[in-house]
């Protein structure tokens, strides 16, 4: 992936991850698109950092992510790396009266969302990038949060199909694996104590400009690379 003189469009890309993206992308020299839910949460970027384009959109609707392509492919013809960012996390009992409720939303963001603007953007002409955010919870589930965890497993091995399928005609598959974060994923001050976006963005990138296509950090890039016995452990220490 060329890391300069690209238009990117980064879901979710006003909070967390997303953000870290936007800032470094920026900084190396791209044109940057993050849509949202919120819109404040938007202008709050854009406050910052002027430059960015922004559009509102619920990527738990479809017709908001058909319309969100649209817009692209009239405004924004020569996107031509999308990255999907957006997802959210619920810690869960499965015997709770609202779990299904909550585990639907999960999947519909973090797994459909992704399939369906994959599947619109592949109609792109010039898209050369897509890259997808996984976790180290792909690997090794956290069993607090038991459906974003088969969600990033979802999303690991649909982005390994993907990049099979696409590997003579393009686009280039990129999947970035992080570890548990400092960001507000799941809830304010669950994540407080681990490293910082801007960090983990810092390793993120000395990776791409290596030209590697799996991108790990820190407990990511253990768990990514473990056996069966070690997952076996890792799980047995994160859920006592």
């Amino acid at each position: 992936m060329n890391l300069s003189n690209n238009k990117i469009l980064i879901t979710g890309g006003a909070t967390g991850i997303g953000l870290g993206l936007t800032e470094r992308f920026i900084k190396e020299g791209n044109i940057v698109i993050i849509c949202g839910r919120r819109e404040s949460a938007l202008k709050e970027v854009t406050d910052k950092l002027p430059q960015v384009i922004t559009k509102v959109c619920d990527l738990a609707n479809p017709a908001d992510r058909t319309e969100l392509f649209e817009w692209i492919k009239t405004n924004h013809p020569d996107t031509n790396v999308l990255v999907n960012n957006a997802g959210i996390q619920n810690w869960m009992d499965v015997k709770a009266d609202d779990f299904y409720d909550k585990a639907e939303q999960e999947v519909e963001i973090n797994v459909t969302a992704p399939l369906h603007l994959t599947n619109l953007f592949l109609g792109l002409e010039g898209l050369n990038t897509i890259m997808n955010v996984t976790s180290g919870l792909a690997f090794v589930p956290f069993s607090k949060v038991p459906v974003y965890c088969g969600t990033k497993a979802f999303l690991r091995s649909f982005t390994l199909s993907l990049r099979h399928q696409l590997k003579d005609s393009g686009p280039e598959v990129i999947e970035i694996i992080p570890p548990a974060l400092n960001t507000d994923l799941g809830g304010k001050g669950l994540h407080d104590q681990h490293p910082s976006v801007s960090e983990f963005v810092e390793h993120i990138f000395e990776q791409l400009k290596a030209g590697k296509t799996e991108l790990t950090f820190g407990t990511s890039e253990a768990r990514a690379e473990a056996n069966n016995a070690t997952i076996a452990e890792y799980f047995s220490r994160m859920n006592p």
